[in-house]
């Protein structure tokens, strides 16, 4: 992905391009959070939700994305209750068991501290992006966290939750409360587009500006790191465009 205007967010191209800001590990109310700052007073907080494979560089790359034109960027560990695992050979077989340890009250837990911490570094408003299993929590977010805008790529759960105590996304969807945008691929085994289509239906009524983008030809994964097989590049580089203008939109 590539991006022209400096006042957004540049758009993804891979952690073989990271910038070199530096990252911190810090705790808040009990939730490990990866972050990186801005040079300076934040222009606004987002929140990175991992994929099944943990904070990994990826995520990490994305922070210091978010971080170099002007945001605060927090990425919870959400395995921090099964020793921090990270995933580096994305063996779903290892994912699943860890994923399952997750609930409604973990998730709303470290969500809930991430977004604090960023209120707490000075962001006036607070976003969230989250991809694979961090889509299907950026939703839930919409609805329920302490956010202003929500960003999904690829979360599943549509019909059926992914957790004990955490809501299906057609359950969550009449809940929406802030500006949300969400990303599909039609080859997503995972996530066939019939589903989509009822979520459409299910949060268009809602009283927030709300939008789902479906790309023929492109898979789960689509926008991962373009060394990935699953990268789709023209798919991924429209989803980067319009997450740019859409966080600008919605936080400043």
């Amino acid at each position: 992905m590539t991006g022209s205007n400096g006042d957004l967010p540049p758009l993804p191209r891979g952690p073989q391009d990271t910038p070199q800001r530096p990252l911190a590990r810090v705790d808040h109310g009990g939730t490990p959070l990866t972050v990186a700052r801005p040079d300076g007073a934040p222009r606004a907080g987002i929140v990175v939700v991992q994929e099944a494979w943990g904070v990994t560089t990826y995520i990490e790359w994305l922070l210091r994305v978010f971080a170099d034109v002007g945001y605060v960027a927090a990425a919870p560990h959400l395995y921090h209750r099964s020793g921090d695992v990270v995933i580096d050979d994305h063996d779903f077989a290892k994912a699943r068991p860890v994923m399952a340890t997750l609930d409604g009250d973990a998730i709303t837990m470290d969500v809930g501290n991430a977004t604090a911490f960023l209120r707490h570094e000075g962001a006036p408003r607070a976003g969230i992006i989250g991809f694979c299993m961090g889509g299907t929590i950026a939703l839930w977010a919409a609805a329920h966290a302490d956010v202003d805008a929500a960003v999904t790529f690829y979360g599943s759960g549509i019909e059926k939750a992914r957790w004990s105590g955490f809501e299906s996304g057609l359950e969550t969807a009449p809940s929406v409360r802030v500006p949300w945008l969400g990303f599909y691929g039609d080859e997503d085994r995972s996530i066939p587009p019939a589903q989509v289509e009822r979520l459409r239906t299910a949060i268009e009524p809602v009283n927030a500006p709300t939008q789902i983008v479906r790309y023929p030809g492109a898979g789960h994964a689509f926008a991962s790191d373009p060394s990935s097989p699953k990268h789709v590049r023209e798919a991924a580089e429209d989803a980067g465009i319009r997450t740019r203008e859409f966080l600008a939109a919605h936080l400043g």
